[in-house]
């Protein structure tokens, strides 16, 4: 078992750092292309959400690439001595649209780094907040909860899965090909091999195949808002992956409405929930 020294890791809480950037009209249509769209956006329309997280990108050299396709740990992020690292969990407050071709500025703060000792052995959690800003107007707040963890054991059990709490209003299936995952990992610069490399997910991190990333589950839940109420103005949003959300096998993505707005959430072949979201309308 990793020794973990939190005393040393809390150094990173107050970590600060600020990114320009221009909201592009390319990306803002490749990933418009990406999800399906009938027409492509075009200059000064308003971002899709959650179109923010293809800008920013880390840029990470090539030489400073871990072997599992990772940036190598420290520098704004604490450098966590456990092998898995995952986007889990996080919060999105929408105070005012983005627009293609906005100028904009991030700044990122680490807001905490919190140890705990689950049945799988060591976790860290490292909460970032994000603020995204169109001159002196913030536009976002987006708070993204990572976790790192130790490699399962050889045979562990996969978590207990979940149903929907929800009977579902709306639906639309998608099938995670490969072609899928290299395209949204190209859009949001992400090498990390579990999303293309079949043999290393597998051998390497024991997936059952590629894993779908978080965001892309969390992108095509904000993408079913757009496509069944494209009126509805969203305020706020919170999602949580619950289980790993393999290839091969279509999926749904869900939701219903609520007294706040709307339930979203995803399930696989087998009917088990992947991630559960919320969505708060203005």
């Amino acid at each position: 078992m990793t020794e973990i020294d939190l005393a040393h890791l809390k150094q990173w809480e107050g970590t600060r750092e600020s990114h320009e950037d221009v909201i592009s009209l390319a990306t803002a249509q490749a990933m418009a292309a990406t999800l399906d769209w009938q027409e492509l956006p075009r200059a000064g329309d308003v971002l899709a959400k959650p179109g923010h997280w293809l800008h920013f990108l880390a840029t990470a050299r090539q030489s400073d690439i871990s072997t599992d396709g990772h940036p190598k740990k420290g520098g704004f992020l604490p450098p966590v001595p456990l092998p898995r690292r995952m986007w889990a969990s996080g919060k999105v407050d929408f105070h005012s649209s983005l627009h293609i071709g906005d100028a904009v500025r991030r700044v990122s703060t680490v807001k905490s780094v919190t140890h705990k000792q689950g049945g799988s052995g060591n976790l860290v959690f490292v909460v970032v907040e994000h603020e995204i800003f169109t001159g002196d107007t913030l536009a976002i707040s987006d708070t993204q909860n990572l976790v790192y963890r130790e490699d399962p054991a050889p045979g562990a059990p996969a978590p207990k899965p979940m149903t929907p709490k929800f009977e579902a209003e709306f639906s639309r299936t998608v099938m995670p090909d490969p072609v899928l995952l290299f395209r949204f990992s190209a859009l949001t610069f992400n090498s990390h091999r579990i999303h293309y490399d079949r043999n290393y997910a597998i051998n390497e991190e024991g997936y059952a195949g590629l894993v779908v990333h978080g965001p892309l589950s969390a992108t095509l839940l904000l993408d079913l808002v757009r496509s069944e109420l494209p009126d509805a103005e969203i305020a706020h949003y919170d999602y949580r992956a619950v289980r790993p959300l393999i290839d091969g096998n279509a999926f749904q993505i869900q939701g219903c409405r609520s007294d706040e707005g709307l339930n979203l959430w995803v399930v696989d072949h087998e009917g088990a929930m992947t991630m559960q979201a919320k969505v708060v309308l203005k």
